[in-house]
């Protein structure tokens, strides 16, 4: 029967809530207790892999979000390989544990680099968020050269190894302390960690095997996105190195407010002024949607605040299920200036309710002390 895993928050002993920095420092002073180097007990080596693998998943953002989420099951393909090999994690901290310097991981010089990804923010209006459009978009990226075709020689020369490290990338470095004998393992300051030499560089791109170059895209925006929907556009992001694929550029979308609708989900609402007589006399008054204008009949006595609802006149929703409503929410208007004879008018129609204003609001109250007595 397989031993259950430990949690990883339990080996570094922190808790859910700690910080990078806690859990940074928490497992520098395991790494020290537990290397076994130093420590010779028989299950030091095991423990220190267990410290290892908790820290390479616990220091990385997206892994512990996941392991948070899942347990060890969500980062089993992650955590599974901490130890002493290529991929061990944390092989930098280790080095900064014991030296106070970084080391770097063996690697191939001549390994392909993926390229970069890239954002670009798109400002749309409300009504082409909602009904979709189509967008041209110009950016700036890293593109092949297109004289050497990436490989940043000139044409018609020759890329040769390293010869201080022979095409590694890398350089080994011994160290003797009262810990014990320790190789470090470095990037290669004379090809930076490349694994190459360049001996005539490209000129157009000065070796690098990239130049800037300004592009145009011309994007579907579908119906339904909202202000911070991204798109993606596979290969648009900068060249790789090395013969390496190019990164994806994303599209984020602004979506600028609009002046009247406000959308909520797929819905959307919008504050109608209606005339006091209209409001008190009902009947039928004109709505505008993203679909043009609709009318909708308001019954008599409408108060201020009353909503009527527009069926499938909202946003159409991005999986294809239909589209919201829209919500027309009344506010009675006031005029602020009357003529003299829209006031007399105004007064006399009072004087029908029973109320006095030329003595305040004391008539109103009188009839509701009125009409609770009674």
């Amino acid at each position: 029967m397989a031993t259950e895993k430990q949690d990883y928050y339990d080996i570094l002993g922190v808790s859910k809530n700690s910080s990078p920095e806690e859990i940074k420092r928490a497992y520098r002073n395991l790494a020290r207790r537990y290397h076994p180097d130093v420590n010779k007990a028989p299950d030091a080596e095991s423990r220190f892999k267990e410290i290892n693998e908790a820290y390479e998943v616990l220091s990385d953002d997206s892994k512990r979000r996941t392991y948070d989420r899942f347990g060890h099951a969500g980062v089993s393909g992650d955590g599974g390989a901490a130890g002493f090999g290529p991929g061990f994690g944390g092989l930098g901290d280790i080095f900064d544990v014991f030296f106070g310097m970084g080391g770097a991981r063996p690697q191939s010089g001549f390994s392909a680099e993926r390229g970069d990804d890239m954002r670009l923010d798109l400002d749309l209006t409300f009504e082409e968020a909602a009904l979709g459009t189509t967008k041209t978009i110009h950016f700036t990226r890293q593109s092949a050269c297109d004289i050497c075709q990436g490989t940043g020689a000139k044409p018609g020369t020759h890329i040769d190894a390293c010869p201080t490290c022979r095409g590694t990338g890398y350089v080994r470095h011994s160290q003797n302390t009262i810990l014990g004998s320790f190789t470090t393992t470095t990037p290669c300051s004379r090809c930076r960690g490349q694994g190459q030499v360049i001996g005539s560089p490209c000129q157009k791109c000065q070796g690098s095997g990239r130049t800037r170059m300004n592009e145009k895209r011309e994007i579907q925006i579908p119906a339904g996105v909202d202000h911070g929907s991204r798109i993606r556009l596979p290969g648009d992001g900068d060249a790789g190195l090395r013969g390496g694929e190019p990164g994806d550029l994303y599209v984020v979308l602004i979506v600028k407010p609009h002046e009247h609708f406000e959308r909520r989900g797929n819905d959307i609402y919008l504050e109608m002024p209606v005339s006091f007589a209209r409001a008190a006399l009902g009947g039928a008054v004109e709505v505008p949607t993203l679909y043009g204008i609709e009318t909708i009949n308001l019954p008599e006595g409408t108060q201020n605040g009353a909503s009527f609802r527009l069926r499938d006149k909202g946003v159409p929703d991005l999986n294809g299920h239909g589209r919201g409503d829209q919500f027309v929410v009344v506010r009675i208007a006031v005029p602020t200036k009357l003529t003299a004879d829209q006031k007399f008018l105004l007064r006399q129609f009072a004087n029908s309710l029973g109320e006095e204003l030329e003595n305040g609001e004391r008539g109103i109250w009188n009839r509701l002390f009125h009409n609770e007595k009674n």
